[in-house]
């Protein structure tokens, strides 16, 4: 039985998610890391309507009886929790960043809180997006480095000792892009505000 401050966290989490237009009715996933166990959204919930069933208890290391139900994207999350001490993970589909991720290697912030906080998110890229070895090793171990990363056209992984941590990189970075969107359509000369402001670009 998943403990009930667990399942309010999930639902807080999904539905701000849902509401902050940062994933599809069906999309985006997160999880959480209880020892050698991990609690992950069921295969095919919504995140903004999660009821207590579409919360799946499995282990780590391997497989067990919960796994059938799991989310497909269990194995990133499993290898993330391997190779990071996360104990929390968002992953959505912020609509902005991934029109940003589509063009470039990194997406580095131009508002002071994103640059503060995050000074710049990688964009990796594998030919399948979604649920291979190659890619999950790939996120788990730029995220030995960075509080979030992008894959490139798909979404963002973000992992926290909680899940508001996590939610909270990942709210700052579709802002930060949305903000960077904006500055795009007034296009007027960037006045640079910060100092060591090239510090951004090779953290």
């Amino acid at each position: 039985m998943i403990d009930e401050r667990i399942y309010q966290q999930f639902c807080e989490i999904g539905r701000d998610l849902f509401d902050s237009n940062m994933i599809s009715s069906h999309g985006g996933n997160i999880s959480v890391r209880l020892g050698d166990r991990v609690i992950i959204k069921r295969r095919g919930a919504q995140l903004g309507r999660l009821k207590p069933h579409d919360l799946i208890e499995t282990q780590i290391e391997k497989n067990d009886s919960g796994v059938a139900l799991a989310s497909s994207e269990l194995l990133i999350h499993r290898t993330i929790y391997q190779m990071t001490p996360a104990l929390a993970i968002v992953h959505c589909h912020p609509r902005t960043a991934i029109a940003f991720s589509l063009s470039r290697d990194e997406i580095v912030p131009i508002d002071n809180e994103a640059s503060y906080l995050l000074k710049k998110v990688p964009v990796i890229w594998e030919e399948f997006a979604s649920g291979t070895p190659e890619m999950a090793k790939n996120l788990a171990t730029t995220l030995q480095s960075y509080k979030i990363v992008f894959l490139r056209g798909h979404g963002s992984f973000a992992t926290g000792q909680t899940l508001d941590e996590a939610f909270h990189w990942s709210s700052t970075l579709e802002e930060s892009c949305q903000i960077a969107l904006a500055a795009k359509i007034i296009n007027e000369p960037f006045i640079e505000y910060r100092g060591m402001s090239e510090g951004y670009k090779k953290w």
